[in-house]
């Protein structure tokens, strides 16, 4: 066996060129589309914005849903209103460069809830996109709207694929469901599936660097130099240059195969 085998076996990773949603994609290689869904605008790009671009990439579609701006996280010298603008305005360019769509809900920023009526919104907005596949936060997490983001999201996919519960848009079940790897999200994260985003870093990186944190002007964290470097190191363990690696919903993990 050789090294990069015994890794591949060892974390019991697989490495994908692609991410598939439904058994039909996977037998055709049709790119379909992907929701990422975050608590706040920079962590769906830093964390999953290279995920949304490999499959735009490839001709499939990508939308980044936030459901806060992430406005509290202003520097001392910029009003909380104003940067959660920014962090709009930034959002809008990021996606537009990589060519995906950008969502906001209105929840203030640090006051996530997790209820009935947040997750019937996620539920709508699922509805409505009918992406196959969905990449959200890691509920081991020390930030409380991480943590409430990915119950919302397990809610709202429950309800979107739900036959009986009347809405004003029809049922639509999720293929499989990922979580990102976040630096604030840590806690458990096994990653299980590596993605190549060699030929989109760049594109991924220039998408970044329209947030002001991503330059390092709110705060202590050098999220440019922790995001560029993670995929360095996730592409040496999948045995690409630069990759992304996310871990699957425990719940979709069992393979139902005929033979090997």
């Amino acid at each position: 066996m050789d090294r990069r085998s015994f890794i591949q076996t060892a974390g019991n990773v697989a490495a994908l060129s692609v991410l598939h949603g439904t058994a039909s994609a996977q037998r055709s290689g049709a790119p379909g589309k992907i929701l990422a869904i975050a608590a706040h605008p920079g962590d769906g790009m830093f964390t999953m914005g290279a995920t949304l671009a490999q499959q735009i990439e490839r001709g499939g579609s990508g939308v980044l849903l936030s459901l806060s701006l992430g406005e509290k996280g202003a520097p001392k010298d910029i009003p909380v209103q104003q940067y959660g603008d920014m962090q709009r305005a930034a959002t809008q360019k990021a996606a537009h460069l990589l060519g995906a769509e950008a969502i906001f809900l209105s929840y203030p920023d640090a006051e996530l809830p997790f209820n009935e009526e947040s997750s019937l919104r996620v539920c709508d907005v699922i509805r409505e996109q009918k992406p196959e596949i969905v990449v959200t936060h890691w509920s081991g997490s020390w930030h409380k709207d991480h943590q409430n983001c990915q119950l919302i999201v397990r809610d709202a996919i429950f309800y979107a694929g739900l036959q009986t519960l009347q809405r004003s848009r029809p049922a639509h079940a999720v293929s499989k469901l990922f979580y990102a790897d976040n630096w604030e999200d840590a806690s458990n994260f096994i990653p299980d599936t590596y993605l190549n985003i060699d030929a989109v870093c760049e594109k991924w990186l220039q998408a970044c660097d329209f947030y002001p944190m991503w330059r390092g002007q709110t705060g202590f964290f050098r999220y440019n130099d922790y995001y560029s470097s993670l995929a360095v190191m996730r592409g040496c363990l999948a045995g690409f240059k630069r990759a992304v690696a996310l871990m699957s919903d425990p719940s979709q993990r069992t393979d139902r195969l005929q033979s090997l």
